[in-house]
């Protein structure tokens, strides 16, 4: 089935099973131009969700609040309890009765995603957490999200924890603009602790250029989720998609709607800007393992192919039409020549859907996998003649 969402065509391709997934029930995006807050687009948008580690977005807003007003101070201890120790997996593991600095807490939040460190910071500034709750949902309606409720400062799950994907965005567009120094912290891509080397879970700060922030999330109840804030010729956007059945579907999800929000309000691609980051072959093998969903805009492929352009590549065999779409779509970015095309066949008896690049040239075919390979992308030339795959 096919959905049209501000002029693009969402082809959703749906396999079972999954918690959810993109186009399901459990779906929610959101496209806003920083500057003006205008939506460029948006899918569910006022739908409520339950918003997992996106909450943590609100407990660093509180924090760098009490940092401005000199109620705390970066270097401050933050005492955990046995409470906040208690808090399960993902953590940074200070022991009941440890200590750790309020910097550290923030640094743990943005790349761990510690539940640990959001506890302790939610009893540093409300007393317990219950109540530092309470302020969170009070300070948020005050920012204008009219629909959002907090139990927790971590997003651990409670089913009265709800949220929606405008409100995601208009509080990943107030921590940028309120806090312009302390939104550093979101690009943090690896943070150092006690022996411990803990790595962003953002892959888009390294996978699309530009971005700079924000957050990611996952409970069963929500999906995956995630809060994206990138910049291009001046034009900062803020993303948000609910929903998703893996982190490599949401991923790639972000970075086609941002694409296609730069394109609808016509901000070029600048030529430092066109290769995605290291990252990117990675979100394409996640997004292999399962459902995802194509979609297309007129940036991701290029016109037919001439006659004396036949020869190709094929960057993979998938068990879904949807992965081995996104595949070529990958490809077509990375390799900047040709038109993503998914190749149906049978092996066995089952059908196998094959990832390529068409409407090549010899010369752009030898090019297209020497850029692939580059990015441990497997990469096969096929010749014209009967379709047959060319040695390397």
């Amino acid at each position: 089935m096919a959905r049209v969402v501000s002029g693009f065509v969402l082809v959703l391709l749906l396999a079972a099973p999954a918690w959810a997934q993109i186009g399901s029930e459990r779906y929610s995006s959101l496209i806003m131009e920083a500057r003006t807050g205008r939506v460029v687009s948006s899918v569910n948008p006022d739908e409520l969700r339950h918003p997992a580690s996106l909450t943590k977005m609100m407990t660093l807003y509180m924090v760098f609040e009490a940092l401005r007003d000199r109620r705390i101070s970066l270097y401050q201890n933050v005492p955990v309890s046995h409470f906040a120790a208690a808090m399960s997996p993902t953590k940074l593991g200070v022991p009941p009765g440890g200590r750790l600095s309020v910097e550290e807490a923030i640094l743990g939040l943005v790349t761990r995603s510690a539940n640990d460190a959001a506890a302790a910071l939610g009893e540093l500034l409300g007393g317990d957490e219950d109540r530092f709750a309470r302020i969170m949902t009070l300070r948020a309606r005050a920012l204008g999200m009219s629909r959002t409720v907090f139990r927790n400062a971590s997003g651990l799950p409670d089913w009265d924890q709800v949220t929606t994907a405008r409100d995601m965005a208009t509080l990943g567009r107030r921590l940028v603009f309120d806090f312009p120094h302390e939104y550093r912290y979101f690009s943090t891509t690896t943070f150092r602790f006690r022996g411990q080397v803990l790595r962003n879970h953002n892959n888009l700060l390294d996978a699309y250029p530009g971005t700079d922030g924000l957050k990611t999330g996952y409970i069963d109840a929500s999906g995956y989720n995630l809060v994206s804030s990138a910049v291009r010729g001046n034009v900062r956007l803020i993303g948000v998609v609910m929903g998703a059945a893996r982190g490599g579907e949401r991923d790639l999800h972000m970075m086609a709607l941002l694409d296609q929000g730069y394109e609808k309000l016509d901000v070029p691609i600048a030529p430092q800007m066109a290769q995605r980051g290291p990252r990117l072959p990675a979100l394409i093998a996640a997004a292999h393992a399962g459902s995802a969903v194509a979609v297309m805009s007129p940036s991701l492929v290029a016109p037919r192919p001439q006659p004396s352009a036949r020869w190709s590549v094929q960057v993979g065999a998938f068990g879904t039409e949807a992965a081995a779409r996104q595949a070529a779509v990958a490809a077509r970015r990375i390799a900047d020549v040709g038109e993503a095309r998914v190749e149906t066949v049978t092996v066995n008896r089952k059908p196998s859907y094959r990832a390529q690049l068409i409407g090549l040239s010899q010369t752009d075919a030898q090019v297209a996998c020497s850029a692939l390979s580059r990015r441990k992308i497997g990469c096969t030339p096929i010749r014209p003649e009967a379709g047959h795959m060319a040695s390397r």
